[in-house]
């Protein structure tokens, strides 16, 4: 294909210009790729169009909010947030997971009725505030972005239960998620994180708390003080020492394995662990033990019976 031609292309930027530019682009690379990754390349070109006609090229009939109230918009190269998404006022559940997003219109705080909103797998160096500004969030992903901290107006997010914040690029947990008191289920994982703030036994409605793939080197006191807890994952981390939790009632599971620790940490009974030592041989029964060395012992004082006699011989046997 001409260089000339796929320049005159973007610059028009119609919808017409962009079929053409599919369909050349498929006879051009037909024999040469199979047609899923071909069809991936065609939308990886046409995402980098900045023309509003190409970003909803991306989106295919998406025109009116789906019936279910639920728009999924993940995978789709998209660069910019396509603005007329906004107009869905009644929706529920937006994904955006897996695009190259850096950025979000301040339109979207007309989704008012939001309350999961998917953002893992982009390009965020920081969360836009305005998603700060829809207060029925209940479930908010931001993982496996750039992040290296959170806004102050997080905490505006009174509602939220679940965060994902995995796979960022934070060295502490930051202090405005110990403000969510509604929190439930926080997933930190695989960050650079070495201390865990003394203000999140604040979160009494916490319960399940994700800190795998870490910088730990202590276990983090604060969650001694959480006796609410039911799952703690440190796995993956560099703790040497693991104290006893055997104080926390609502403990349900720990995960520590892949730590270089020197025990394995005391739970209550019925609480699994996952890690070293975590199936430990319990201590015999003394009586139990006693009746067998005793059955052994009487059992190497039993004398085996003599072997018979060889049989006489022939000639022994006439005489």
């Amino acid at each position: 294909m001409e260089r000339n031609t796929i320049g005159a292309i973007c610059r028009a930027g119609t919808v017409d210009a962009l079929r053409f530019l599919t369909l050349l682009l498929w006879e051009a690379g037909a024999h040469h790729a199979p047609s899923l990754r071909m069809g991936n390349a065609i939308r990886a070109f046409i995402a980098f169009v900045p023309t509003n006609e190409c970003q909803n090229y991306l989106l295919g009939d998406l025109q009116e909010m789906p019936l279910d109230k639920m728009v999924d918009l993940s995978s789709s190269q998209l660069r910019r947030f396509p603005l007329h998404v906004c107009s869905f006022k009644e929706l529920v559940k937006l994904y955006l997971s897996d695009n190259n997003l850096n950025s979000l219109p301040p339109e979207l705080e007309q989704l008012q009725n939001l309350q999961i909103l998917a953002l893992d797998f982009n390009n965020f160096k920081a969360l836009p505030l305005v998603v700060c500004t829809l207060k029925q969030l209940c479930i908010l992903y931001l993982g496996n972005n750039k992040l290296q901290d959170l806004p102050l107006e997080l905490s505006l997010l009174q509602n939220l239960k679940t965060l994902w914040i995995e796979n960022n690029y934070m060295t502490q947990l930051p202090e405005v998620i110990c403000e969510l008191s509604l929190l439930k289920t926080l997933h930190a994982g695989s960050n650079a994180l070495r201390l865990l703030p003394r203000q999140l036994s604040n979160l009494q409605e916490l319960r399940t708390i994700w800190l795998s793939g870490n910088l730990l080197t202590d276990f983090p006191t604060v969650l001694l003080h959480m006796p609410f807890l039911e799952v703690i994952d440190v796995d993956r981390n560099n703790i040497s020492y693991f104290p006893s939790l055997v104080h926390l009632p609502g403990l349900k599971l720990v995960i520590y394995d892949h730590n270089p620790c020197r025990n394995a940490p005391k739970v209550a009974k019925g609480v699994r662990r996952v890690g070293r030592w975590s199936e430990e041989t319990p201590e015999p029964d003394p009586r139990k033990a006693r009746r067998l060395r005793m059955a052994k012992q009487e059992a190497d004082e039993v004398q085996a019976p003599a072997p018979p006699a060889p049989p006489l011989p022939m000639s022994e046997k006439l005489d």
